[in-house]
């Protein structure tokens, strides 16, 4: 079933995601002789993005933002759905198609020193994705790198250095200078300031907003960080258990958040003025298994607001009269029936 999508922008989308899903075969505790079982990570998202805007994924660790951002890169073959970049599929891995489709997409990682490889000068790494896809000469390749290290805030200095040498801020400039090296439409930023310390953070987080404007690109920008999300998305998907259940403006999201995950996320924000902070909601029990996901809403084992159509009838997103998109009986009116102990 086709999941609307957020009329707040318009235009044709960079990326148009629709009904995407992803399981993987398991086994059940007992190693080799437990019970083979599906687990559904992502399972029916659907959103689009548009050129030099922001999109924000949320959620829990295991929600499956990870999972969506490597489906959408072509790193995984989804199980079911489709993306579709610049208006052309997705090609499946590792073929031509896709290696040219991918230098116009490209991903940050949370871990710069993992990004990096030790052994090696950052400026070589940085000319490294010109040497796969065949760009230039060695001259054009070392002009085009120093380019890119003065884009991210590094001078010339830097391109003999090696990362051990380099802060932690100075290995994410690397990493963003990298994956610009080859001028993509999208960058996919996967918890890309979790690493920094808090000092740091703010500097890259500018820095991000500074190439976004100079560059025109669109961001799909994973974080746990709500505060962040705010200051840097254009829109926030909140994601629980590989679906979407709340997508909309962020500042209307984060003042009145609609679904009951949505506002037990907004209530653990951390505020200084004591006026301005809200009752803290917090949920009961972990999120469930994957592999044995509730009927019905996957979130009423710990929603305060459930009812009984909760345990039965699988919400749809689908608009509020704000335009916000919501997945839940309770925020659109549709629970009839007594409320049940969460």
């Amino acid at each position: 079933m086709n999941q609307p999508t957020s009329p707040l922008l318009q235009g044709p989308p960079l990326l148009q995601v629709r009904d995407l899903a992803r399981s993987f075969q398991v086994r059940r505790a007992g190693g080799w002789f437990g019970k083979p079982a599906t687990l559904h990570a992502v399972d029916g998202v659907s959103f689009d993005l548009r050129p030099g805007r922001t999109l924000g994924l949320v959620g829990e660790s295991g929600c499956g933002k990870t999972t969506t951002a490597r489906l959408v890169l072509g790193m995984l073959t989804p199980t079911g759905g489709t993306v579709r970049f610049e208006g052309e599929a997705v090609p499946a891995p590792g073929t031509a198609a896709w290696r040219r489709m991918r230098r116009r997409m490209q991903m940050v990682f949370q871990d710069p020193l993992g990004a990096l490889d030790r052994r090696i000068p950052v400026g070589v790494q940085v000319m490294e994705p010109l040497q796969i896809h065949g760009i230039g000469a060695g001259a054009d390749r070392r002009s085009r790198a120093l380019e890119l290290l003065d884009a991210v805030g590094l001078g010339s200095s830097f391109f003999a250095r090696y990362p051990h040498e380099l802060s932690g801020g100075q290995r994410q400039r690397i990493v963003l200078a990298r994956a610009l090296i080859l001028e993509p439409s999208l960058l996919v930023c996967d918890e890309p300031i979790s690493a920094l310390d808090v000092s740091i953070q703010a500097q890259v987080i500018n820095l991000l907003l500074d190439l976004q404007a100079k560059f025109d690109l669109a961001f799909l920008f994973i974080s746990h960080d709500l505060k962040v999300v705010r200051q840097v998305c254009h829109e926030v998907a909140v994601m629980y258990l590989g679906r979407i259940v709340e997508q909309g403006d962020p500042d209307q999201l984060l003042i009145d958040p609609a679904h009951p995950y949505t506002q037990a996320l907004v209530s653990a924000i951390p505020v200084a003025a004591a006026a301005r902070r809200r009752p803290r909601l917090i949920l009961k029990g972990d999120p469930p298994n994957p592999v044995d996901r509730p009927a019905g809403c996957a979130f009423h084992p710990r929603c305060p607001a459930a009812t009984a159509r909760c345990l039965v009838d699988t919400p749809v997103l689908k608009p509020l009269p704000n335009g916000r998109l919501v997945a839940c009986h309770v925020a659109h009116g549709e629970a009839d029936s007594p409320r049940i102990a969460a």
